[in-house]
């Protein structure tokens, strides 16, 4: 089923020309009472009965909306033209807003790639783009936009982890742009049947289930401490790399295997503590 233009009479001049058929009947009405003649008295009844037919032909479309035309179930086509318009009595009248739309998802509690449970959410922006698809190919579309981006928002997170494991995944948390675009074309794929046309799906809430939050939130922080540990002990080992070269290369003072070791030692004590290190002077010799 795609959408089929049709024409469709101006509302206005339509309505004029009503108003002129009751004026009729009403004039036809008169003469014939007052000449008693009942040939004049049946037109005016027809034409006064016609022209009140006629009315339920008239209908408006808004701006970015469209009017679907059925006869006895039989879609004859879609108008689009804006204001008072006209067409058949007959015609089953159907109106679709094609204005851009967004709804946000509740909260599901899905299980992700690595099966720890987590709450999201998202944010979809969409519009009918073809109004006899919408009409007649769903029950109701806008119910099935809801319910089909649900199910396609459950269907992607488990199909990523809530954090990056490895160098070069895609993650929940740390690729927001290309999980929306993953996003938009799986609900572009689900709605493509309906008419619906989604402009942006982008996640508006992503947590840890409550049960686990603090359980993850150690273990982020344990991740943090680890990679901020690492980065500090190769920047002291590469000072005190450093420090032992120029001490060699400009002669102040040599040492033998064991003092260079202590040396280090002490070097890695003041670089990588948590706390200010107080210093011993030795007052003698280093023997």
């Amino acid at each position: 089923m795609k959408e089929n233009p049709t024409q469709s009479l101006p509302g206005i001049p339509t309505l004029l020309a009503i108003i002129v058929a009751w004026l009729l009947a009403a004039w036809l009405f008169m003469t014939g009472i007052a000449s008693q003649a009942p040939g004049m008295l049946a037109a005016g009844a027809v034409v006064a009965v016609l022209a009140f037919f006629c009315l339920f032909g008239l209908y408006m479309v808004e701006p970015n909306q469209a009017a679907v035309l059925s006869l006895f179930g039989k879609y004859v086509g879609t108008v689009k033209d804006n204001g008072l318009r006209w067409n058949n009595p007959f015609y089953a009248k159907r109106k679709v807003s094609q204005r851009v739309r967004n709804f946000e998802s509740g909260k599901l509690k899905v299980n992700e790639l690595d099966g720890s449970p987590i709450e999201i959410a998202a944010v979809i922006v969409w519009q009918v783009v073809d109004s006899a698809e919408a009409v007649y190919n769903v029950d109701d579309y806008e119910s099935f936009v809801h319910i089909q981006s649900e199910s396609a928002l459950r269907a992607m997170a488990t199909s990523y982890p809530y954090d990056q494991h490895e160098e070069g995944q895609l993650a929940l948390r740390s690729h927001a742009t290309e999980i929306s675009a993953h996003l938009q074309q799986e609900l572009s794929d689900r709605l493509a049947d309906a008419g619906v046309q989604v402009l942006d799906a982008r996640i508006s809430h992503l947590a840890y289930a409550p049960e686990i939050a603090q359980a993850m939130l150690q273990r982020q922080q344990a991740n943090a401490i680890i990679a901020a540990r690492t980065r500090i002990v190769a920047g002291a080992v590469g000072m005190v790399e450093m420090a032992l070269a120029e001490l060699q290369k400009n002669g102040v003072v040599h040492l033998d295997e064991e003092r260079k070791a202590q040396m280090v030692s002490n070097l890695l004590v003041v670089l990588c503590g948590e706390r200010a290190t107080q210093p011993i002077v030795n007052a003698g010799t280093l023997y």
